[in-house]
């Protein structure tokens, strides 16, 4: 799977299975959830041993067009909100 199928898959397919028809794209009117990745450098470090270890290669990161995350760095800021799909 290429690359950008990934990304589409974990973004508006999602998404538009949900009905969220204002999530999973960059667009006028969208909620803007944005995640600023170096793909070379992207790293699961975690291992069945040892489970509680934090990926890399993450350098900026917003939610709802807030940046939470700065150079790899937590910015204090906590913009997320809870999204009810349909039925629930």
């Amino acid at each position: 799977m290429s690359f950008e199928e990934c990304i589409r898959k974990m973004t508006s397919s999602v998404a538009n299975r949900l009905s969220l028809w204002d999530r999973g794209r960059l667009q006028p009117g969208c909620w803007a959830d944005v995640l600023v990745i170096d793909p070379a450098a992207v790293l699961d470090r975690s291992t069945f041993d040892d489970t509680h270890q934090l990926s890399v290669g993450t350098r900026d990161v917003f939610v709802n067009g807030t940046r939470v995350l700065e150079d790899g760095t937590h910015t204090g800021a906590t913009p997320g909100k809870f999204v009810k799909g349909p039925g629930t």
